[in-house]
């Protein structure tokens, strides 16, 4: 069975990912994989399936509800605390909380 990943955002703006069981081996193990000397990889739609390589994983472009907007590439990116903590300390610090 081939992989299908399909990410989408919904008419609400909602985040949505939509995958198969074989789409699912290929996302944890690219998930997996991630570490310090291998920090990312990409989520890409090729026309040509002779293109994508052993770093990506290949997007379904088929939306599965009308009105989905299907994202046809990203990057997931692996942040160790330590990095953010001196390249991007905002993202450290706890959520601002909401007055009454």
């Amino acid at each position: 069975m081939r992989p299908r990943v399909t990410v989408s955002l919904r008419p609400d703006g909602a985040f949505e990912v939509s995958l198969n069981e074989a789409g699912r081996e290929l996302l944890v193990d690219q998930l997996q994989r991630l570490n310090r000397s291998w920090d990312h990889f990409h989520l890409d739609y090729y026309r040509d399936p002779d293109i994508a390589d052993a770093t990506e994983v290949r997007l379904s472009a088929a939306p599965y509800h009308p009105g989905n907007r299907v994202l046809e590439n990203g990057k997931v990116l692996f942040r160790p605390d330590d990095w953010d903590e001196q390249f991007f300390p905002h993202v450290m610090r706890p959520p601002a909380t909401e007055e009454s």
